[in-house]
């Protein structure tokens, strides 16, 4: 490759890019004119990793010590140990999954919530949100351990996965089909315009118009095959979004003509700029009345996103998804782009198969089922399936995008496999292995990660005692992904008083064991995208449990902060508003007192509350029913006024009684939603 086509690949003039190399660690002279394709790639990974620990070291620069806070001391300590993955930082901070994942994105780390990150990542994210980052003595904790184990097997296979494409030469590695992501806010027509692509309705499947989980397609352009992976397009899904961009060649940001960029518009941004991706920008709904495309595309310039038609460098192509206007245009542009980096478009079809899932589910007649991205090698029926160095099971079937069955998925393609003993999480990368016979002795370690989806989790405070009312729930979706994205919504809410613990959680229908064991908690069943047998509707209603259905995550959701809201007590608030002293009795019934007096301090005031006190010893609280000042009922009588007051209650009151008058202000309190 030669220098100046690498520098513009970094965006550099040729000059910068040779003073820079030598501190980087590659020993190339200030005259090189060409530079070996294999060197080329590394240097490319090491340039981007170097500027992302610039660009994070220079957002700290910003503060003092380091620091978003105006003062240091005002830092909250946290025990960060050397390794560990994303959402374990997430649970050592406090914060939902998906805001640190968003700060990671903000400083150009694109990392899933079981990605593995080091000390110095995580304490500089930690010390931008507010927290101070001490090292953790190492080995505390089995979780630590496991979730590091893991971590350290999912790199290892990311690695020989990148090895793949590294070491292979021209004659190996032969052109495939590029992958392309398509992201952007929601409701901005990403569905719609896959599904113009592909001629088929899925937006009208979708609930709510929100795509629920990953999909991944293919279409068909100049005798080319295009792979689509359609990504979910709300807050709930930034996990998801993340992983998609990570197994894509090309990103097609969606964004709507009438409305313009959007918070997710932003976030897809970053995601793309952080992930390396060369994108296009796909111009939708520029059919409605109210299209603003000069306003539009400012607001992308403003963003970092120059297009071709502003004298910038990013494709843009004007659709109308709803219409099917462009989209043989923007096919088009895909693959020109692909074409562009078609020395990156390759893999080795010979290998052993690698590839990444995308998606996965339990299916009440398939078991557990996976798409899964090819991304190198070909994948075969019937070939073992190895993830992180356990065996998942053998490929019993493959079938295509349209449901056709298949012996065969050479590279960039998705396939929908069955076989897997349990399912996998999204992002796992699975590997043919050389010699399955290795890899069955740690079968039960697959289970056991499985198995970890019903593991308890307790609200205590800092002595170990229990601290908060809990709302107790079972938990089952129909993919991996919606409950991620399901339990990444949860971790926003934070209250003093109350939480939710989700006692059990999985995939597929509703089974006995989950009603049993809603039984013996909050006596409720969360079902998303899945159904009870009509037996479990029977032993649920024996048992006294309910089970809430829903297609929506947000009404589920909406749901659970509902019955936290009913646990919370309301706030109640007490204004002084005068004394009373009795001198007489007047009547007396059952439940309610007449008698006179003299108001000694502000006011006695008709409809509010008293306590009423016998010398030191408060007797109880009443409510006046009225005051009347000689032979007229008044609202209110001032200090001073001789009076009479009627009030319910069961207190037998006595001549010296003091009342001590006051407003009783009732306010429902509601449950804390970081957004």
């Amino acid at each position: 490759m030669n220098v100046s086509e690498l520098a513009r690949r970094l965006r550099v003039t040729p000059n910068e890019l040779l003073d820079k190399l030598p501190g980087l660690g590659f020993s190339i002279g200030r005259k090189a004119i060409k530079i070996d394709d294999y060197i080329a790639e590394n240097i490319v990974r090491k340039w981007h990793e170097n500027r992302r620990r610039e660009r994070m070291r220079s957002s700290l620069s910003k503060f003092p010590n380091g620091s978003m806070s105006k003062d240091a001391s005002a830092l909250r300590p946290v025990k960060i140990p050397p390794v560990l993955i994303v959402r374990e930082l997430a649970g050592l901070l406090s914060l939902p999954v998906t805001r640190v994942i968003q700060e990671l994105m903000r400083n150009g780390v694109l990392a899933a919530q079981n990605e593995r990150l080091d000390f110095e990542t995580a304490a500089i994210i930690a010390e931008e949100l507010g927290f101070k980052a001490e090292p953790a003595e190492e080995g505390t904790s089995t979780t630590n351990a496991n979730a590091n184990a893991n971590a350290t097997e999912h790199a290892a296979a990311e690695d020989r996965l990148k090895q793949d494409f590294d070491t292979g030469t021209d004659e190996t590695l032969k052109a495939r089909p590029p992958v392309v992501v398509v992201m952007g806010h929601v409701d901005h027509g990403k569905t719609k315009t896959l599904d113009a692509i592909r001629t088929t309705n899925i937006v009208a499947t979708e609930a709510g118009g929100i795509t629920q989980h990953i999909g991944a397609y293919q279409a068909v352009k100049k005798d080319r095959r295009i792979t689509f992976i359609d990504t979910p397009g709300h807050e709930a899904f930034t996990v998801m979004r993340s992983r998609g961009a990570k197994v894509a060649d090309i990103a097609i940001l969606v964004v709507a003509a009438d409305d313009g960029v959007q918070p997710q518009t932003k976030e897809a941004i970053s995601i793309i700029k952080a992930a390396g991706l060369p994108f296009i920008v796909a111009l939708n709904k520029i059919d409605k009345e109210d299209a603003d495309q000069a306003r539009v595309l400012a607001q992308l310039s403003e963003n970092g996103v120059q297009v071709e038609e502003w004298g910038g460098t990013v494709p843009l192509v004007k659709i109308s998804a709803l219409k099917g206007i462009g989209i043989e245009d923007l096919l088009d542009m895909v693959l020109l782009v692909a074409d562009m980096n078609a020395d990156r478009i390759r893999a080795n079809p010979s290998v052993l198969a690698k590839g990444t899932v995308i998606e996965a589910h339990v299916d009440k007649g398939e078991g557990p089922v996976a798409t899964v991205l090819v991304q190198s090698g070909t994948l075969h029926r019937n070939e073992y399936i190895g993830i992180g160095g356990a065996l998942y099971g053998r490929v019993r079937a493959m079938r295509d995008w349209n449901g056709k069955m298949m012996d065969e998925a050479p590279p960039g393609t998705p396939a929908k496999i069955l076989g897997f003993k349990v399912a996998p999480a999204i992002g796992d990368i699975i590997e043919v292995p050389v010699d399955p016979k290795k890899l069955t002795e740690k079968v039960k370690q697959a289970f056991q990660v499985a198995e970890s989806f019903t593991a308890k989790k307790q609200i205590t405070n800092d002595d170990g005692k229990a601290k908060k009312q809990t709302y107790q729930v079972v938990l089952k979706a129909d993919v991996l992904g919606s409950l991620e994205a399901l339990l990444g919504m949860l971790e926003k809410i934070h209250d003093e008083d109350v939480g939710v613990e989700v006692i059990q959680k999985g995939l597929g229908n509703v089974s006995d064991a989950d009603v049993l064991r809603a039984a013996n908690a909050s006596k409720v069943v969360y079902a998303f995208s899945v159904v009870p047998y009509p037996q479990i509707g029977e032993m649920a209603r024996d048992q006294g449990v309910e089970i809430r259905q829903y297609k929506i995550i947000y009404e589920l959701f909406d749901d659970i902060v509902a019955e936290l809201n009913k646990m919370l007590k309301p706030e109640v608030t007490h204004t002084d508003l005068g004394r009373f002293e009795t001198v007489a009795i007047f009547r007396t019934e059952a439940g309610r007192m007449v008698l006179g007096g003299r108001v000694t301090e502000g006011k006695a005031v008709t409809g509010e509350r008293a306590r009423i006190w016998r010398g030191e010893e408060p007797l109880g609280d009443v409510e006046i029913e009225a005051v009347q000042i000689g032979k007229q009922k008044v609202k209110e009588a001032p200090a001073g006024t001789e009076c009479g007051i009627s009030f319910k209650g069961k207190i037998k009151v006595q001549v010296g009684d003091r009342f001590e008058i006051f407003h009783e202000d009732v306010k429902e309190r509601k449950v804390t939603v970081n957004r």
